[in-house]
């Protein structure tokens, strides 16, 4: 009786379709577990206890954010400073840091600025990427933002913009005026100063080669 080839062997391919998909699985539930722990936001403790986390706690708008060139990484990371007054405050509390930041996420959605921008890798790309837009040195103390509006800080600037978009003409492609208070102003500001703060494996690209991007040069 002639042998019968293993690649012929049904029960082979049963068994080997049967072994893949358990180890997918697992591979599946180790990621996500893996995953869960590496998006989960840190908390103003870690901030204090100078524990890295890919997503810093609200608090971090009370700290200077800065990037620096990872040699090991090859690629610019998120460093978190010393205290740096916001809004004229370097003591938000995790609650009150929290609710600015819900504040100012829930006015991106509801203002649609990923109609037009570019948040975290998801939006459009009409308008420029807002993902680390608090680190532009155009809104720096010597930048033609915070220049051209006439506010003393870079958080000042930022907002004075959002309420009066028209008023401060940057490009072809002007911002519209989308009706942001003072306070939707401040919450959208908090928003992306945190967002800054989010270890994003370098993204976007080549954000390191910005003028002004890393170490604020």
């Amino acid at each position: 009786m002639a042998k019968t080839s293993v690649w012929s062997d049904n029960r082979f391919w049963q068994r080997s379709a049967a072994w893949i998909t358990g180890f997918a699985a697992v591979l599946l539930i180790w990621l996500t577990f893996d995953t869960a722990g590496q998006i989960s936001m840190g908390t103003d403790a870690d901030l204090q206890n100078k524990v890295t986390k890919r997503v810093p706690g609200p608090t971090v708008i009370n700290y200077k954010i800065t990037y620096e060139m990872s040699t090991k990484r090859g690629h610019e990371v998120p460093v978190i400073g010393e205290k740096e007054k916001f809004f004229g405050r370097d003591d938000w509390s995790e609650e009150e840091a929290g609710a600015l930041l819900h504040l100012g996420k829930l006015g991106s959605q509801t203002k649609n600025c990923m109609n037009c921008h570019t948040l975290l890798g998801n939006g459009a790309y009409y308008a420029p990427d807002l993902t680390k837009a608090w680190l532009d040195p155009a809104w720096q103390n010597d930048g033609t933002m915070q220049a051209m509006t006439g506010k003393s800080t870079k958080e000042e600037a930022m907002a004075e913009f959002l309420q009066h978009p028209s008023t401060y003409p940057t490009h072809a492609r002007m911002m519209p005026d989308l009706g942001i208070t003072a306070e939707e102003a401040k919450g959208l500001v908090a928003f992306l100063k945190h967002m800054s703060s989010i270890d994003t494996n370098g993204f976007p690209r080549n954000f390191g080669k910005i003028q002004g991007a890393v170490n604020g040069k």
